[in-house]
């Protein structure tokens, strides 16, 4: 098994309202020898907006800011904006985050140049009920019945003229144009999901029926071990290494006490990043220290931001839903562990 080191907290909840109740869940990106987060903060009846920080040395806060960086403006996210994770592509920056109106939970993007200003893009997942993604998604064989116990939310009422969409999370853009195409991977449960486009205007109507008719053609990552056996979900944009890009996702599995969120590793090729190279067959990392097991939500290692320094992969999550931690591993190892466990899976 590889080693993974946990380096502790980086950043608790504070007396500002805005994150009385928590930091967690970090998008985080390096430029110029800094360290940049953002983090959702939750105040007063789990209320999300985006927090920023600044690190240096990976860990030490220098700068943080006393009021959110991004808040709820629009409807689509009037009551939270929630996870973000960030990439750079060409010169623009993404930052994606989950955008929640009191019914439902969806894909959002904002953009910057300069990691101060930030352009709301809006919803960019399909906006489509239960029954119409389903149609869609039968087109050629039926589809794993998790899909319905997960996203059926046909006895939910409508709220204020809301309807009720299949929940689409987990956003999270590859940090370059693949062979001329964005790639973006996303969540429906219990899969994740990837989405291959020219251009943010491709992801119309029409593009998003056509893709859940091909629907199993785009299903990068399902459920294959214990820790897994619930869903998973995205986790930390994609690392390129030679080898492919690594991938830092979340497993989820239930238990008697409830559900136990744990960080894991994959492998997808670097010129097809719809097909999976190799994953770990276990956790990378998983709750076992007191504020990992006890906070908001119990049980939760939540990864969502990586900085690579030389052969060292810092790995920022957010741990019981309540605060920042990180954990570092070695890229080399990581990725050896990773070449071998698909040698071993092929021969078996």
């Amino acid at each position: 098994m590889v080693t993974v080191t946990k380096l502790g907290i980086v950043l608790q909840k504070s007396k500002n309202r805005f994150e009385a109740e928590g930091v967690l869940n970090p998008a985080v990106i390096a430029v110029d020898n800094l360290v940049h987060v953002f983090y959702r903060a939750v105040g007063k009846n789990n209320f999300s907006t985006i927090g920023y920080c600044r690190l240096t040395n990976f860990l030490t806060v220098s700068e943080q800011a006393d009021v959110p960086l991004l808040f709820p403006q629009f409807d689509y996210e009037s009551q939270g904006m929630e996870d973000p994770r960030i990439v750079k592509i060409d010169e623009r920056y993404y930052l994606t985050y989950t955008a929640y109106d009191g019914v439902n939970a969806l894909g959002a993007l904002a953009t910057s140049t300069d990691l101060i200003h930030f352009k709301k893009e809006g919803v960019i997942t399909p906006q489509f009920e239960y029954s119409e993604f389903r149609r869609l998604a039968e087109t050629r064989a039926k589809i794993n019945e998790k899909y319905f116990r997960y996203n059926d939310r046909s006895g939910i009422q409508e709220a204020n003229g809301k309807h009720t969409c299949i929940w689409d999370k987990n956003v999270i853009f590859f940090p370059r144009r693949i062979n001329g195409y964005l790639y973006f991977l996303h969540r429906i449960r219990p899969d994740i999901q990837i989405v291959q486009c020219k251009g943010l205007g491709a992801l119309t109507t029409d593009f998003w029926q056509n893709y859940f008719i091909h629907l199993d053609d785009w299903i990068v990552l399902t459920p294959r071990f214990k820790h897994e056996i619930s869903y998973i979900g995205g986790g930390c944009p994609p690392i390129e290494t030679a080898a492919g890009w690594l991938l830092i996702y979340h497993s989820v599995y239930d238990t008697v006490k409830g559900y136990v969120y744990c960080a894991c590793a994959a492998l997808l090729d670097l010129e097809n990043p719809c097909h999976e190279l190799a994953r770990l067959p276990y956790p990378l990392f998983k709750p076992d220290l007191d504020w990992e097991i006890n906070g908001m939500v119990n049980n939760v290692c939540f990864p969502t931001g990586a900085v690579v320094d030389k052969d060292t992969l810092y790995i920022y999550y957010g741990a019981a839903d309540e605060t920042i931690a990180c954990a570092t591993v070695s890229i080399a190892a990581l990725l050896l562990e990773l070449t071998s466990q698909n040698k071993q899976q092929t021969s078996s």
